[in-house]
């Protein structure tokens, strides 16, 4: 068996997931909300003229306040947005199958049976050391 082609067609598989439709799906249709990318924009200017202002020897901490304060504005705006939501959900979804996956192949790794082991099962069974279960943890 070539591990690489069976990692190819399980990538294909995810391609297949709801959960992977719903957030490709989730970013065509933000990339479409042009009131969303005018805010992104926005955060980006803003992040910008903040870090130039930092980088000055005599940075204006009333600027430097005012560009923070506008910055968590348009943030809130951002996410406010339905779209955006909608995305996060959907990324966090993806996140979630993706950690999961990562899991199971680290317990194979660790000798585990792959017909069998379950990162569910040792979720509450944490050493500590996160390279014993592969970081499941948030």
């Amino acid at each position: 068996m070539d591990v690489i082609e069976i990692t190819r067609q399980l990538g294909a598989a995810i391609q297949q997931d709801e959960r992977y439709l719903a957030f490709h799906e989730a970013r065509r249709v933000n990339e479409a909300d042009t009131d969303l990318n005018d805010l992104i924009n926005k955060i980006q200017l803003i992040h910008m003229s903040y870090q130039h202002e930092a980088a000055k020897d005599d940075a204006n901490e009333e600027k430097l306040q005012a560009y923070d304060k506008e910055f968590s504005e348009v943030y809130a705006a951002v996410m406010a947005n339905e779209n955006m939501q909608k995305y996060e959900a959907a990324r966090k979804a993806v996140d979630e199958m993706m950690n999961y996956l990562t899991q199971i192949l680290a317990m194979c790794v660790q000798g585990e049976d792959p017909a069998t082991c379950d990162p569910a099962a040792h979720e509450h069974q944490c050493s500590g050391e996160c390279s014993s279960c592969g970081g499941g943890c948030h």
